[in-house]
């Protein structure tokens, strides 16, 4: 009997042990779900500032062209102001 409850010891330690070891896989997973669901959420944030990112380009691109455009008129008022007042 001494030996029946021995292997009786063994196997509720090694079975302690496996449910130790279950719960821990348990909350790795949960913990490695959030960490996916973070990860997504962080990609499609970033895939989105990206695309504002490539509109913001687009859009200083066009400002510089409107920037020239006044300028360059800008310049030529200021030349027919000054032929305008003689100097």
């Amino acid at each position: 009997m001494a030996e029946l409850e021995a292997a009786a010891a063994r196997l509720n330690s090694a079975l302690e042990k496996l449910e130790q070891r279950m719960a821990s896989l348990v909350e790795a997973r949960a913990l490695a779900s959030r960490q996916q669901a973070e990860f997504h959420r962080i990609s499609t944030e970033r895939e989105s500032l990206l695309a504002r990112i490539a509109e913001l380009e687009e859009e200083t691109r066009a400002l510089a062209g409107v920037t020239e455009e006044v300028e360059l008129k800008l310049d030529s008022a200021i030349g027919e102001i000054r032929a305008a007042l003689g100097r």
